[in-house]
């Protein structure tokens, strides 16, 4: 885990829980999570998203995961956050954003759905991209995670298809507008 060095990097030390998550620990991504991420993203895309994709879908979908130097051209490009439970033992989810506010991918692991670990993994990139001068966070979300990001103030957009691997799936384009306290501050990674 990297200790967090930069008064603006919006994740607090990982020596300590997260208020509010659990005893959830964040830090950001390095390329030893990359194991741990590609199967947090595959196993997640094949149950939760299960629900509103049809098994072909979510197949194509999480065999995104296996395509050459996507994980470390995410790390590499990315604020990338990864969510750690069980004292630091267990990935339970992940967030990477872009400096201008493209928010790439939030995934929290299927056992662990419904504890907080999005909404912190969300906030946290809200906050970069706020540090980072962005004026609003804007996605592409699945059918099955519109409904969170409505619930935090996202919008949407469009619906649109986007293509996994082979097939087109349905998806939305959704945007939050973001209060702009950080003005002035550099972004740091």
């Amino acid at each position: 885990m990297i200790p967090v060095a930069s008064a603006a990097d919006p994740c607090p030390s990982p020596q300590s829980p997260v208020p509010g998550a659990g005893n959830v620990l964040l830090h950001q991504a390095t390329h030893e999570d990359i194991p741990a991420l590609r199967q947090l993203f595959r196993t997640t895309v094949l149950t939760v998203n299960s629900r509103d994709y049809t098994e072909a879908e979510v197949a194509d979908w999480a065999s995104c995961a296996d395509r050459p130097g996507h994980w470390e051209a995410l790390v590499e490009g990315l604020y990338l956050l990864v969510a750690l439970a069980d004292d630091g033992r267990q990935v339970v989810g992940f967030a990477g954003i872009r400096d201008d506010g493209y928010l790439h991918s939030l995934f929290v692991h299927a056992g662990h759905q419904r504890e907080g670990i999005g909404s912190l993994l969300l906030a946290r990139m809200e906050a970069y991209a706020a540090v980072c001068g962005a004026a609003c966070v804007h996605s592409e979300v699945s059918i099955t995670a519109r409904p969170f990001f409505e619930r935090h103030g996202y919008a949407v957009e469009c619906r649109q298809s986007r293509q996994a691997r082979v097939l087109w799936l349905t998806n939305y384009r959704m945007s939050k507008r973001l209060k702009q306290e950080a003005e002035g501050r550099a972004c740091a990674r």
